[in-house]
């Protein structure tokens, strides 16, 4: 096997005794010096090497040009100069078809590393911090697509007031509830549902450090965005041509989220959430309190989406400050009396608690002035007559209400302000515009009976976007579903969904949540929707092959737990091709010496991760252990004939 271009470079440099220690070690800084000074000695030590010469000059004009940058890059990448265990790797086969090692593929964007590749979550509880696993299409086309072929499901079950079924059909009618990987999960999902989504609604891993996404990756952001990237393209598929999507985030990612999601979906709004009611975090933030996140509102096409206007209930506005007197006794307006809200609320005597049924009461009496907005010649000529007569006048409208004018500006009265809440009664509201500071977002832990750690969200959120995005029926999609807040609110409000989690949060998982809310759960949006139980859902799980073993990896305690899985997965069928079993011995002294976390590794990386999950192709193998219901459930799913 020929040496990577990392072995090579790092040969040569050694060799030439110009930039080692004493001892004869290669000093990566003191190289990075003198490339970044140009040093002759360390360009003719390069240009003297066909390989050296080959990786980092380019020929222009008959004049070798250097290339600093890809030469910066490879000394300072972690695969050069490595440690034991990366040479252990490098040994047994894990290169690619040029004899690469595959984790520092020189097929790389510095600007947005990984930028094509799939990235593939790894993660089945909340709190493992997993290294991630990389398909790159310049490395393994064929496997990209093969990784992202339709799944088999199993463990196929409905959930009812009558209590768990055992089922093999699923219909359009149902709601779906899918335990496994979501980027997978999503792929499958194109087979029945693609274009009939209506809305989208993530809760991303907010990449913070301390959330559910902890990756050891240096390129982090990029990471996270590749991460992202892979699973919105194709939710983009799943989408209606009228729908839309909303992707909460805070400020860590969210610029980086933007110009991403600029480049797949039609930009709609950016909403500012309040999600902090104290200053809690002001010990923790050394300028000021964080108390807010953001929603990324985008359509799949912006000329056919479809949203409605909220309105939501407010106190009295005070820029409303004018009062017609006298507009019930005469029915000429130019006769109306007018003096400020304050002076009659005075001579009237309204206390503070009594303003609010005051102005609803008088709401066709209280108005504003405000400015002229495109005014045709006869909306002009009014307003220029009511300002020459310090008074008012009136621009005729056919089959509309007329515009009353005072003293040259546009009047708007108060009762357009003036709506019914959910029980019936008259509130003051105000349309919904970008900042949403009026949702509490403490005090929502008992929320369906469950909790989460990072990151619950209300119910009322989700259900102001389900009502602003949504008809009763149509599909909400939520693939970081956590406990299942999207999912119950959709159930609640009679809409369809679709939630897809990997993690597992035990009794606090969605399938518990869920069970309550067919029970009656009356915590959350419950009392305005009148909720009073009901419905099903569907619960299966991607059927797993490989991920098994994964489940074992992470399992491990100690070196002999590692030890044992590892023999186990050389002994299977599923090894990555590019190693040869026969070619790693768990009692030599090279493996021994690897620590407990490197023996981890080595295990994820011997298993052919193209097969995480059973192919839908491949449900009725044998090998695959899947029961009758599975196929059955499974071919239900895609519509496949028996």
């Amino acid at each position: 096997m020929s040496d990577t271009i990392f072995q090579i470079t790092e040969k040569v440099l050694t060799e030439s005794g110009k930039f080692t220690s004493a001892d004869g070690k290669l000093l990566r800084n003191l190289v990075l010096e003198n490339a970044e000074k140009m040093n002759p000695e360390l360009l003719s030590v390069l240009i003297k090497n066909d390989a050296t010469k080959k990786a980092y000059f380019t020929e222009v004009d008959s004049i070798q040009v250097f290339d600093k940058v890809k030469f910066s890059w490879i000394i300072q990448n972690k695969e050069f100069l490595p440690d034991s265990y990366t040479r252990y790797k490098n040994k047994i086969g894990l290169t690619n078809s040029r004899g690469e090692f595959i984790s520092a593929s020189n097929d790389v964007e510095l600007v947005f590393p990984y930028k094509d590749c799939i990235l593939e979550g790894g993660q089945t509880k909340e709190d493992q911090k997993n290294n991630e696993i990389f398909y790159n299409e310049t490395l393994a086309p064929d496997q990209v697509s093969n990784l992202l072929a339709p799944k088999a499901f199993c463990n196929a079950k409905k959930y009812d007031k009558d209590g768990v079924h055992e089922i093999t059909q699923i219909t359009d009618e149902d709601n779906l509830i899918i335990k496994g990987n979501n980027l997978l999960a999503l792929s499958s999902l194109l087979e029945r549902y693609r274009g009939k989504v209506k809305c989208i609604y993530i809760d991303v891993p907010y990449n913070t450090g301390s959330d559910s996404f902890g990756y050891n990756d240096r390129f982090n952001h990029s990471t996270w965005l590749t991460f992202m990237k892979n699973r919105l393209e194709l939710a983009k598929k799943l989408l209606r041509d009228d729908g839309c999507i909303f992707v909460q985030c805070d400020d860590n990612e969210q610029a980086y989220l933007q110009v991403l999601m600029n480049e797949i979906f039609d930009f709609i709004q950016i909403v500012e959430i309040k999600m902090n009611e104290g200053a809690a975090n002001e010990f923790q933030n050394p300028f000021m309190p964080k108390n807010c996140e953001y929603g990324l509102l985008y359509a799949k096409n912006y000329e056919s989406r479809k949203y409605k206007p909220l309105w939501v209930e407010r106190d009295y506005d005070k820029a409303y400050n004018q009062f017609v007197i006298n507009k019930h006794e005469t029915t000429d307006f130019r006769n109306w009396i007018v003096k400020s809200v304050n002076e009659v609320i005075k001579e009237n005597n309204i206390t503070e608690n009594e303003i609010n049924d005051f102005v609803i009461k008088n709401s066709d009496c209280i108005f504003q002035g405000i400015g002229p907005k495109g005014p045709g010649a006869g909306l002009k000529a009014a307003m220029e007559r009511s300002k020459e007569n310090d008074s008012w006048d009136i621009y005729e409208r056919e089959n509309k209400d007329p515009i009353y004018t005072y003293r040259g500006r546009m009047v708007r009265f108060y009762e357009k302000n003036i709506g019914l809440d959910k029980k019936g009664k008259k509130v003051i509201l105000k349309e919904l515009g970008s900042l949403w500071n009026d949702i509490k977002t403490t005090g929502i832990a008992p929320e369906g009976g469950v909790k989460l750690k990072n990151g619950k969200k209300p119910e009322a959120l989700l259900e102001r976007i389900i009502e602003m995005l949504t008809e009763p029926n149509e599909i909400v999609l939520d693939y970081h579903l956590g406990s299942g807040t999207t999912a119950a609110v959709a159930h609640k409000m009679g809409r369809r969904y679709i939630g897809v989690e990997q993690l597992d949060y035990g009794e606090n998982d969605s399938v518990v949540r869920l069970q309550k809310v067919i029970a009656g759960d009356q915590t959350g949006i419950s009392k305005s929707q009148n909720w009073q139980g009901g419905g099903s859902f569907v619960y299966c799980e991607l059927a797993k092959l490989n991920q098994n073993f994964v489940d074992k990896i992470q399992s491990c305690k100690n070196d002999d737990d590692i030890k044992s899985v590892t023999e186990e997965i050389l002994k299977s069928d599923f090894v990555s091709s590019r190693v040869k079993p026969s070619d790693i011995n768990t009692s030599a002294k090279e493996y021994s010496d690897l620590t407990f976390e490197e023996k981890r590794q080595l295990a994820m990386a011997l298993l052919d991760k193209n097969q995480l999950y059973v192919n839908n192709s491949e449900r009725k193998d044998p090998d695959m252990k899947l029961s009758e219901n599975d196929v059955k459930f499974t071919e239900s799913f895609y519509g496949a004939k028996k």
